[in-house]
């Protein structure tokens, strides 16, 4: 194609992690042409390395962010309902623990939490008696007084991946594997110069909403663009382990050196721990689980379990970048979640949207908000803001309806074992029937590389859902790389290079 008859698109966004892709979806359902460039995988940084929780963030009530814990409350259901496949609803135990904030305290916190975000569908703060309730069973002894309290749990990677479909559907460019090299202003366009294994490419757009996260500002270094905009990168690690108790509670713990951490029930048989809060000088690229963060993952939790643990059990690790406004706050975990955008252009030029902070549970209100902010120089785009109550693929079913559906596959596909079909709806929700179609067997799914993953499935996410590698399906689209041996890893690339080859 020649550069005169390269497509010009309205609105380039350039990252593909949950900012990246709820802006695209946003815009592209306003009638907007997109164009989404990123330059790995999609939530292939900091989305899929959240503690993965659809939350207010009770702890930045004692920072005094009622804003933005209002905000995010007021998002925990209306996710929800738009994606009830991969998020749920969680109940968190948070036990007193003498000597740290006191009871009256945590129950104020609590009381706040539950009315300033308008809650109705989640259930109530309620006093727990730890020496009875099932919670407090695996608990070392002396814990008595405790709260349970509700928030939501989120597949983040997935949550990215569906909002980038949707925006495909509505007609949007997904280009995956497309680093963006170079932006040249021009006139009344963008030229955006990308390499996609090691080719060339070069697109226009009217507008460019910069999404890139931890690498927003040095992408604005690179177009020789000034900004006013100050990040703080903080790494957040995570670790997970075998499963450490059979209820599904969560836990909220308090450390003595006042930070909080999560104990969370992880893919049936594991538990997941996190998170760290540590200042990131490297490059956002390479983040990596240091051993000092791992051990205090572990000392952490022996604190409160009786199932004691060291970093020798420690089976995954993985941490992120998160692209934190700088507000001056003196400790990383102190620094606020909110965001910022910083607009240039639009007096004659081409407009260009910089995106600064945020958080998984505020990403669709940000996107409506980014997406508002480009209306008046783009007439394309519409003003309604439609998120709210539009499904994303696969969540077209109310919002209690995950057993029913549940029992729906069970009774259709009998050859599924129950956490096959479990991990399924929960993945893909009413779309799991496109690949799973009328199967009668499990060999009619074609090469089975173990623990339920089938070509018909690894098909459907390299065809609809943008997947390369077996990372991206053993890590972001599933889980499963915590449950399939090197041979079946193995199996499953040879697979999908094969795949890539046809191609």
């Amino acid at each position: 194609m020649s550069d005169g008859e390269r497509p010009l698109f309205d609105v380039a966004v350039i990252g593909g992690g949950v900012n990246g892709c709820g802006i695209a979806r946003d815009a592209a359902g306003r009638g907007a042409s997109v164009l989404l460039l990123e330059r790995g995988d999609l939530a292939q940084g900091t989305s899929s390395a959240s503690t993965k929780l659809i939350h207010g963030g009770l702890r930045y009530l004692e920072h005094y962010q009622f804003g933005l814990v209002r905000e995010a409350l007021g998002e925990r259901e209306r996710l929800w309902s738009i994606a009830p496949h991969i998020i749920w609803p969680m109940r968190f135990v948070l036990p007193y623990a003498k000597g740290l904030r006191p009871r009256w305290l945590l129950r104020a916190g609590l009381f706040l939490y539950d009315h300033i975000g308008g809650r109705k569908l989640l259930p109530p703060t309620e006093n727990l008696d730890l020496r009875t309730h099932v919670a407090g069973h695996a608990l070392k002894p002396g814990f008595r007084h405790g709260f349970a309290y509700s928030d939501g749990w989120v597949d983040d990677a997935r949550l990215v991946v569906l909002n980038a479909r949707d925006a495909a559907d509505r007609g949007a460019t997904i280009a995956t594997r497309n680093e963006v090299v170079a932006i040249e202003r021009g006139t009344d366009r963008w030229r955006i110069e990308a390499r996609s294994e090691g080719a060339g490419r070069t697109y226009e757009a009217r507008a460019i909403v910069n999404a890139a996260g931890p690498s927003a500002v040095a992408l604005l270094d690179r177009a020789k663009l000034p900004t006013t905009g100050k990040m703080r990168l903080v790494r957040g690690s995570h670790i997970v382990v075998r499963r450490l108790f059979s209820h599904n509670y969560a836990y909220f713990f308090q450390l003595r050196d006042k930070r909080i951490f999560f104990v969370i029930p992880y893919e049936r048989d594991f538990t997941l721990i996190g998170t760290t809060d540590r200042d990131h000088g490297g490059t956002p690229d390479k983040v990596e689980a240091s051993h000092e963060e791992i051990e205090y993952l572990c000392a952490g939790a022996n604190q409160y379990l009786r199932a004691e643990i060291g970093p020798a059990d420690v089976l995954w690790t993985f941490s992120g970048v998160r692209p934190l406004v700088d507000d001056g706050s003196g400790k990383p975990d102190a620094a606020t979640r909110g965001y910022d955008f910083e607009l240039s252009g639009g007096n004659g030029g081409p407009p260009i949207l910089s995106v600064f902070g945020g958080k998984i549970t505020t990403y669709r209100h940000l996107a409506a908000e980014a997406v508002a902010r480009l209306a008046p120089l783009l007439p394309v785009l519409g003003s309604d803001d439609w998120t709210a109550a539009a499904a994303l693929p696969g969540g077209d079913f109310a919002i209690d309806g995950l057993p029913e559906l549940v029992q729906g596959y069970a009774r259709d596909y009998p050859f599924l074992d129950t956490p096959s079909i479990e991990r399924i709806v929960k993945a893909y929700g009413t779309l799991a029937r496109k690949w799973l179609g009328s199967a009668g067997s499990l060999d009619a799914l074609g090469t089975h590389f173990g623990h339920g993953l089938t070509a018909a499935e690894v098909d459907y996410l390299i065809d609809r859902e943008w997947a390369r590698t077996a990372d991206d399906v053993l890590w972001r689209r599933t889980k499963l790389g915590l449950r399939l041996d090197p041979a079946q890893a193995a199996a499953l690339d040879a697979y999908m290079t094969v795949r890539r080859g046809a191609e």
